[in-house]
């Protein structure tokens, strides 16, 4: 993996043609080089030359790699112990937003996730190439050394980097060891789909070498039982299992990526019962392949390109029912089963297909039916399903069991690949032990190691552990606050560049409404995660709030969770209600008291960066709002370490 294409100090670039430092570049590119690249690249080459006479002690490197983003960005210049990220837009006039944002993200990801430049100031520079010279904005700091991006015309390019450098008094950095540094991304689920899409590895994007060696080993055990299978005309299911965190949904999406690109016969599919991340990820990657052609001078369309998204990755719901209108075999050979585990058993299947199906006597559970979908290949065929637990919020989930009962029923012909840790009672004719399918690294947010451990003792009501765990969430912000309008500008004064903030509730936060938090209003999954954040139907908006069947499966950088009485405090534990009609209801089925619990463990593990909770003042002329309820939310809180969030001058406020 080259972290940069070209790596050169200021006075070996007079020693080479342009043609020595394009046919560099270009020798690096994987696929041929197309004509728009050809002209950045040219453009950049004569600027480089520029810039080295103005800036000869610099440093520079070209098409420099954010693993994160699955992206390069044009140019870093290391000067004066500083590194500079720098942008191009060939052809505008002006610094319009996404572009301030791309090279913002740029110094987010240098900043967060290589090692050798956590300590060093970056400035993120946007060069449009036709902007008239003009005075930059002042030059503005983050906390933690970032500067606020800035763009500039491209005669003014070495002399802002001259003169941000003048004023620095950081230690020289060499060139060699800053790019040796390690680098360790934590991509969103959004962000390595659309980088595994594109064709990045899979250790390219993730933030640990043992969990990227962890990740390469399991598809490397999965590709080749693939190859068995077909070799020898067998059916397989492999399970993969992980710790928390460990990237079991990236494993599946590598796999599925890497099989379509290698195999593209076999169709390989990713299904997921989750609909809002499948709308999410659709939308993401269509979205970035006509970005992406765009700047390659393609022709390509939105409608093209969310059919082939549609293609890649679909609603497990939808694959079923089209199975259930013919008995062939469908086109996909190798499907991935995200979250498997959250299959419904028979019960929940019977009652959905006769109730709205139409399919009187219908006894078979979802894994049952979906292996009896891919047992009508003739040959071969493959089932991936990845194993998840502790977030079921929904009835009529079957558990891992339910597969392997399945095999042992109706399968016996099926070979089955089975970690040592699913540990299960079925007699399984052809089952073969596979250590290589558990995930045993976490690859977690670098500032929530523990967050997980930490929610879930808030969650049992250990108030003592989450204490505990606390200490170890110094880099994470924990706070709470009885002011909504406090909760929204910390969000609005924490969110960088590309980073988004957001919302959540309950889906039966139902007493949020006098503050303006409906959850019974429908938010458009893509659209909210998706969106700019001008647009009012972005999380970024702070106006739609979001519900943990909204956002499972997915993140946030910066999140506000609306606490309501739902889940309350009494007799020194939780205690689980419903909102009907006019009044809360205490909820006594133990399966349904999990799901209140679960709803909230999802919400508070959203967000990657920092998490304020809003528990509202209640209203002592509202039955349905005691503030004796509420303050006992808040005091539990406190108790488990979250920190204070003071209303804003005026008081506290739902708006």
């Amino acid at each position: 993996m080259d972290r940069a294409y070209l790596s050169l100090a200021a006075g070996a670039i007079g020693l080479a043609s342009d043609n020595e430092l394009y046919g560099q570049l270009a020798k690096k590119l994987p696929f041929a080089v197309e004509p728009t690249q050809r002209a950045a690249w040219e453009y950049q080459i004569a600027h480089l030359r520029a810039l080295a006479h103005e800036l000869p002690h610099a440093h520079f490197l070209l098409e420099f790699l954010i693993p994160r983003m699955g992206r390069r960005a044009d140019l870093i210049v290391l000067e004066a112990g500083m590194v500079f990220v720098v942008e191009y837009k060939l052809g505008a006039r002006h610094f319009d937003r996404s572009g301030l944002d791309q090279v913002y993200g740029y110094g987010l990801d240098l900043k967060h996730f290589h090692e050798t430049s956590h300590a060093r100031r970056i400035v993120p520079l946007l060069v449009a190439t036709e902007a008239p010279a003009a005075p930059g904005p002042a030059l503005r700091w983050d906390e933690d050394g970032l500067a606020k991006p800035i763009g500039v015309a491209p005669a003014a390019l070495a002399h802002t980097i001259k003169q941000i450098a003048s004023t620095s008094t950081e230690v020289h950095l060499d060139a060699e060891t800053w790019l040796a540094g390690r680098y360790r991304p934590t991509p969103t689920i959004v962000e390595a789909a659309q980088a595994l899409y594109r064709g990045h590895q899979v250790e390219e994007i993730s933030r640990s070498e043992a969990g990227a060696e962890n990740l390469t080993v399991t598809a490397d055990y999965i590709a080749a039982a693939i190859e068995t299978a077909k070799r020898e005309r067998r059916k397989i299911i492999c399970f993969i299992t992980g710790v928390p965190g460990s990237g079991k949904t990236l494993a599946g999406l590598n796999l599925a990526t890497a099989r379509q690109r290698a195999h593209s016969d076999e169709h390989a599919v990713f299904l997921s019962g989750n609909g809002p991340l499948v709308d999410v990820l659709r939308e993401a990657l269509a979205l970035d392949a006509v970005a992406k052609a765009r700047e390659a001078g393609k022709s390509t369309s939105k409608a093209v390109e969310e059919r082939r998204a549609a293609a890649f990755i679909q609603n497990i719901h939808h694959f079923r029912d089209d199975a259930l209108a013919t008995a062939v075999a469908p086109v996909e050979k190798v499907a991935v089963f995200d979250e498997a585990q959250r299959a419904w058993d028979v019960a929940q299947t019977s009652k959905f297909m006769q109730q709205k199906k139409g399919q009187v006597g219908f006894a078979m559970s979802e894994p049952e039916f979906l292996l009896s979908v891919m047992d009508r290949h003739e040959d071969w065929c493959a089932i991936i399903c990845l194993v998840g637990g502790g977030q079921e919020i929904n009835t009529g989930e079957a558990g891992i069991d339910e597969w392997l009962r399945a095999l042992e029923r109706s399968f016996p012909h099926w070979q089955a690949h089975v970690p040592q840790t699913l540990t299960h009672t079925c007699q399984v004719a052809d089952e073969v032990t596979a250590p290589a399918l558990h995930l045993a690294t976490s690859l977690r947010s670098f500032r929530a190691e523990r967050l997980s451990d930490f929610v879930g003792h808030v969650i049992s009501g250990d108030a003592a552990a989450a204490r505990q765990v606390r200490t170890e969430l110094d880099n994470y912000p924990l706070l709470f606050t009885r002011d909504l309008r406090a909760a929204r500008t910390w969000l609005r004064s924490r969110r960088r560049g590309p980073e988004r903030a957001g919302l959540l509730a309950s889906s039966n936060g139902s007493r949020l409404k006098p503050h303006g938090v409906f959850v019974k209003a429908k938010i458009e999954p893509a659209k909210w995660f998706l969106a700019a954040t001008e647009d009012v139907r972005s999380s970024d908006a702070l106006e739609d709030a979001g519900t943990e069947f909204d956002v499972q499966g997915l993140e946030l950088d910066w999140a506000c969770l609306c606490w309501d009485a739902n889940l309350r405090r009494a007799s020194d534990r939780w205690q689980a209600l419903q909102f009907k009609g006019t009044t809360w209801q205490t909820v006594n089925d133990e399966q349904r008291q999990r799901y209140v619990a679960n709803s909230y463990r999802v919400l508070l593990t959203r967000a990657r960066q920092g998490l304020v909770v809003f528990v509202p003042q209640g209203e002592s002329a509202d039955a349905t709002r005691p503030p004796a309820v509420y303050d006992a939310i808040a005091a539990f809180l406190a108790h488990c370490g979250f920190a204070v969030l003071p209303p804003l001058p005026g008081g506290p406020g739902g708006g």
